[in-house]
């Protein structure tokens, strides 16, 4: 997920199958990949697979390239498709099917495509607004908590989301807004937000280290907008990577601006190594990979026995009531939706 702060630390750059003959299974994702290296170090120990990492760009990019290269794919499986461009992948022929080991222990609401397995859910989390704690706390004003909120006037110039075209929390946050006024207003809250100064960039990368004032990246890059489209697991970020940590997050989360996100993986169409990338996509839903994945990429496990740090709990709990959309509803109108917004907002 875009969310991440982490740093790669465990991908192997051996395109070939490396010393001793091993062989080696190719990973394909958006750029918030990360694992532990001594968690990736023995699944290549007991699998016999090198694993060698991809990094494509923000999620909406990845995925547009996976098709455009779905005939002869950079590798073998794709990790980070999520629910909001799920079914142009799927309409692509992206994935050829697989299920997983592991797939009865998913928590129900985060299956999808059962008929087919064609994706494995890996993670999920909660795209939403977050508010650096500080700022408001000077300015003596309450931060935002729903959407309606943030049109308010004294709530202008104070916003910075991400591009729905180009990016995946960007997306997320515009169909939480579809979710929540519907066919027929979400077009006017857009028209009512620009009117009250927020600000578009291309990721959210971009958004969150330079544009907000309350991340770390943020303030160093002298960060001016106060809030920012992240996830409701972006705080316990700040606390993880702080030194020293402190006792509470200085962001905190929007919780009526929530839209659920879940991510998946799946065997490429075409995949030069299937059975390495099978083994490859048992491993992604095996419960040592999902309970190393919160503080790496921070996002949640799907596996209903996996445990979550202490820090989420604390610092990042999932919202309660998240807006949801129908995988259906999101494939019939969601390259509209992005069209209009786009001409609504950018222009």
């Amino acid at each position: 997920m875009v969310g991440t702060l982490a740093a790669c630390g465990s991908s192997s750059d051996d395109a070939g199958g490396g010393s001793g003959g091993a062989k080696t299974v190719t990973l394909v994702s958006h750029d918030s990949w990360a694992a532990s290296k001594d968690v990736i170090a023995a699944f290549e120990k007991e699998s016999g697979y090198k694993v060698k990492v991809l990094k494509d760009g923000d999620a909406g990019q990845a995925v547009n390239k996976a098709i455009l290269t779905k005939d002869n794919p950079q590798g073998d499986v794709f990790f980070g498709v999520d629910n909001t461009l799920l079914s142009r992948a799927l309409d692509n022929g992206l994935f050829q099917p697989y299920e997983a080991k592991g797939s009865d222990r998913v928590r129900p609401e985060y299956r999808t495509d059962r008929d087919k397995h064609r994706v494995t859910p890996i993670d999920t989390g909660d795209i939403c607004v977050n508010y650096d704690k500080a700022w408001f706390s000077e300015h003596k004003l309450t931060p935002p908590k729903s959407f309606d909120d943030l049109v308010k006037p004294e709530y202008r110039d104070l916003l910075v989301t991400e591009n729905a075209g180009s990016s995946s929390p960007g997306l997320g946050f515009l169909l939480g807004t579809a979710a929540q006024y519907g066919d027929g207003g979400w077009e006017g809250y857009w028209k009512t937000l620009k009117a009250n100064g927020v600000k578009v960039v291309d990721s959210w990368e971009q958004a969150y280290n330079e544009e907000f004032s309350g991340s770390a990246g943020g303030k160093k890059a002298k960060g001016d907008r106060p809030l920012v489209v992240s996830y409701a697991s972006s705080p316990p970020a700040e606390v993880v990577y702080a030194d020293p940590q402190p006792d509470t997050a200085p962001t905190g989360v929007a919780d009526g601006t929530c839209f659920r996100q879940v991510e998946y993986a799946g065997l490429l169409s075409n995949a030069k190594n299937p059975e390495g990338g099978k083994a490859l996509l048992d491993f992604l839903l095996s419960k040592s990979f999902q309970e190393d994945m919160p503080l790496n990429m921070f996002v949640y496990p799907v596996r209903e026995d996996a445990r979550v740090p202490e820090a989420f709990s604390k610092f990042g709990p999932q919202a309660k009531d998240p807006q949801t959309l129908d995988p259906a509803k999101i494939a019939d109108n969601r390259d509209q939706w992005v069209k209009s917004w786009t001409s609504l907002v950018l222009k």
